[in-house]
């Protein structure tokens, strides 16, 4: 509810989709709001570099302004500091960068047609466009045909925004903002004290010297919209993304996947038991049970502890803690605690779980030391705490340096980094302690069968049940099940859409873990049967591998969806996939 009449617009940071570098509104020369102090931001807006800043924007409520004058910028192309802010200014509208405004905690955005028929509104509008030099439109220049030089940017320096309100009837207090929407528009205002918006766009050509002014205006009107209540405000943003339709067509297929894999499962336990306990109630001579076959010969073997066992225990604590956090995450996701209107929410969620969920790890990766029979149990909980750890945060810092460099807004502040830190040895390392303290005090895991003293031979093996066609295989059909919510979250991070399909998620997440469970079941049954008895990593490698499609994956979209240019990007988007991946290899093995 307005109790004041003022309102207040807000900018985000500026991001493109051509560079994964985000800048601050104030590193553009635009116009500046005198001495407000910045909104209070948390942890995942931090993280993903959101940067929000009040703005010299300021409207009164159904008060409708024309073409009112904010600031006038005047570039010296002689001087080389103006020079250098009129080059960062071309260089965005190369790039097309977008702004992104914010009035009510709700984006101001930019709708327009696209093919057949439909309206797309976008949360950002471009600061500019370019015409090429054999006079191709660049991104937004196709909306005027106006603009046409050739080698020529046009700063968007003028914006129609239209407020719309719905009015609380039952309520005294008045009413409530339900939308914001905005035109960018173009003008080469001739007296930028008293500007009329009418006339020829604003140009900037490529090789312009001597003095270029810049006078950014903007226009505001109310609205009544009767028809859209507060609670669903948000709806015409997301009805214009990507549609769901195929979710639907993707989630039946990932079922399909999961009843063939649950059906197998289901029939070898039935058929080798069902023959297993018949054989053994036929008994009556002694002779019939020497006859041992397939996976009875490796019982003297099976429990033997595995190679690099310390690793392992490793990976399958980090891996029970990212599991954990996943769903929970995803739960609270659901109920719609983590909606896009919470800024920065779902990163704080996993942030603040994954510390808090040092317990789980300790204890897993100590229980399955111990009945490995590891004696070095001090290395162990040392190496839960800070391998995988580790090496996300390095790799984060690395990024966040080249961020850094780049003078981005992504790049986290010291502070920051200190509170991660901080968060992680005091708050996270303590709690992996406590877990493993609990882990080693209970007795290892008893084997319903003796390991024999010397190691079975093992049989020459067929292609198929060969280590690594195995765990190649193994990781098909857990990617199937997963690959189109993929392209929407890949979208959502790179290509700067909402993401709000959390029940498709969760459902895809519980489809990935059965899948991921049974595939491993089936091809662990098979080598058995081929008396290999090497079955730990394995079984663990066999649905990890699902990461290294998703790295093919998104090298692919990399290649295919993005226009990444410049090296510092490339890194970028390199660099934060493999974080991904590493997170999502601990969590399907």
């Amino acid at each position: 509810p307005l109790f004041q009449s003022g309102i207040e617009l807000f900018v985000n940071r500026l991001d493109s989709v051509e560079s994964v570098l985000p800048y601050e509104y104030t590193a553009f020369d635009f116009c500046q709001a005198e001495g407000k102090k910045r909104p209070s931001e948390n942890l995942g807006q931090v993280l993903f570099g959101e940067r929000i800043e009040p703005s010299p924007y300021r409207f009164t409520f159904k008060k409708t302004e024309t073409c009112k004058s904010v600031c006038t910028k005047t570039y010296d192309t002689t001087k080389p500091e103006d020079k250098q802010k009129l080059d960062f200014l071309k260089k965005s509208m190369l790039l097309n960068y977008q702004h992104h405004w914010i009035v009510d905690n709700m984006p101001v955005t930019w709708c327009y047609d696209v093919e057949d028929g439909q309206r797309f509104c976008n949360p950002g509008f471009p600061i500019g466009c370019y015409i090429t030099e054999d006079g191709r439109p660049k991104d937004a220049c196709v909306i005027n045909s106006e603009f046409h030089e050739k080698d020529t940017f046009y700063i968007f320096n003028h914006v129609d925004i239209k407020i719309y309100y719905h009015v609380v009837e039952n309520e005294a207090l008045g009413a409530r903002l339900v939308a914001a929407k905005l035109e960018p528009k173009s003008y080469k205002h001739t007296h930028p004290d008293n500007p009329d918006c009418s006339g020829v766009p604003m140009d900037i050509s490529n090789k312009a010297n001597g003095e270029v002014k810049i006078a950014y205006t903007y226009s505001v009107s109310f609205h009544e919209e009767k028809k859209i209540r507060w609670a669903s405000r948000w709806d015409y943003i997301l009805e214009s993304m990507p549609h769901t339709h195929i979710q639907w067509f993707s989630i039946m297929n990932s079922l399909v996947i999961v009843l063939f894999l649950s059906g197998m499962v289901a029939m070898i336990m039935l058929r080798t038991l069902h023959k297993d306990i018949a054989r053994y109630n036929q008994m009556d001579s002694t002779e019939d049970a020497q006859e041992e076959f397939g996976w009875k010969l490796v019982h003297g073997d099976i429990f033997r502890p595995p190679r690099k066992g310390m690793l392992l225990s490793v990976f399958l604590g980090s891996g029970t803690q990212i599991l954990i956090m996943t769903f929970v995450t995803l739960f609270f996701a659901c109920l719609g605690f983590l909606s896009p209107a919470n800024r920065g929410a779902l990163m704080t969620c996993a942030v603040v779980l994954w510390v808090l969920l040092g317990t789980p790890a300790g204890y897993v990766a100590a229980r399955f030391y111990k009945s490995f029979g590891g004696e070095k149990w001090k290395t162990n909980v040392l190496l839960t705490s800070f391998l995988c750890p580790g090496i996300v945060f390095a790799d984060f810092f690395i990024m966040n340096l080249i961020l850094w460099g780049e003078g981005s807004s992504a790049a986290i502040p010291f502070g920051t980094l200190v509170a991660i830190l901080a968060l992680w040895f005091c708050i996270s390392v303590p709690l992996t302690f406590i877990g493993a303290y609990f882990g080693f005090k209970k007795n290892a895991i008893e084997h319903p069968v003796r390991t024999n003293q010397i190691p079975r031979q093992i049989p020459e093996q067929s292609f198929y049940t060969k280590p690594l066609p195995g765990i190649i295989m193994g990781g098909i059909l857990p990617f199937g099940c997963i690959f189109i919510q993929l392209f929407f979250i890949l979208n959502s991070i790179w290509s700067h859409q909402m993401y709000y399909m959390f029940g498709f998620l969760f459902l895809v997440f519980i489809i990935l873990v059965i899948t991921c469970s049974e595939a491993t079941i089936l091809l662990c049954y098979f080598h058995l049967c081929a008396e290999d008895y090497h079955w730990q990593w394995r079984s663990f490698l066999t649905s990890g591998f699902t990461a290294v499609y998703f790295l093919i994956y998104a090298i692919h979209y990399f290649f295919s969806k993005l226009q990444i240019t410049g090296t510092a990007s490339t890194i970028l988007y390199f660099g934060y996939t493999m974080i991904m991946v590493l997170i999502f290899f601990l969590f399907t093995g």
